[in-house]
């Protein structure tokens, strides 16, 4: 992730939050759409001061394991386990 830039904005939304990832570095630029519900947000240790750091951190875990091309442009936080089960004991 040393190469790569995130931009996070994040909004409520559905009783949880909304957020959308711009990734840029190299010759491209990635945009992602990540749902974090309340529940979410409490089971990763999180609250909603600290939302956009979970989702950095997410994102710098994603990174570490696949180029920015291959993360799902859409997808709910929790969605990472689904590929990575050591997501949540990170």
């Amino acid at each position: 992730m040393a190469d790569a830039d995130l931009q996070i904005d994040c909004r409520a939304h559905d009783g949880g939050w909304l957020c959308h990832v711009t990734v840029s570095g190299g010759a491209s630029v990635t945009e992602h759409e990540v749902s974090v519900s309340q529940a979410e947000l409490i089971r990763y240790g999180a609250d909603s001061t600290s939302l956009v750091t979970l989702v950095s951190e997410s994102f710098a875990f994603l990174l570490e394991r696949e180029p920015k091309e291959s993360i799902l442009p859409k997808f709910a936080i929790s969605d990472i386990e689904t590929y990575f089960p050591d997501f949540g004991r990170r």
